[in-house]
């Protein structure tokens, strides 16, 4: 079973210390609704919290396998593409998740892209509320 079908898994089963133990101590996730990334494990595991509340009907239809890619770090790594649909504040969104693995096999980069502008602007204002009721910092810098 590969990062990509564990990871899978995981979000599926709304499993926090499958992802834990999935993610790297140091990963990063790049999201739609955030200028900086989310960086550290705590940070980015908090952010799926948030997430397993906010979409309703989350499911992936698809996935790409990657080739080695350049993640944000410079490093080529193998990557995966996959495709999901939810609803978020009552949009329908279309997006993807673009995992980067590292050398061990576990994730340390994701980034999410989400369409349409719409579904991103309801999707963000959910997080954003989400995480401050879970009191995490969020800076206006950081939106």
């Amino acid at each position: 079973m590969t990062a990509a079908d564990r990871f899978r898994s995981a979000v599926d089963d709304r499993d926090l210390a499958a992802l834990h133990d999935l993610f790297t101590e140091d990963i990063r996730l790049y999201s739609p609704v955030k200028y900086r990334p989310f960086e550290g494990r705590p940070s980015v595991l908090d952010l799926f919290k948030v997430l397993f509340r906010t979409f309703e009907d989350f499911r992936y239809i698809g996935r790409h396998p990657g080739a080695s890619e350049t993640s944000t770090d410079g490093v080529e790594s193998p990557s995966e593409v996959l495709l999901f649909r939810a609803v978020a504040g009552g949009k329908q969104i279309h997006g993807v998740d673009l995992l980067h693995m590292s050398d061990d096999g576990r994730i340390k980069e994701i980034t999410v892209m989400v369409r349409p502008l719409s579904a991103v602007q309801a999707l963000g204002e959910a997080v954003l509320a989400g995480l401050i009721a879970d009191g995490t910092a969020v800076t206006p810098s950081d939106r």
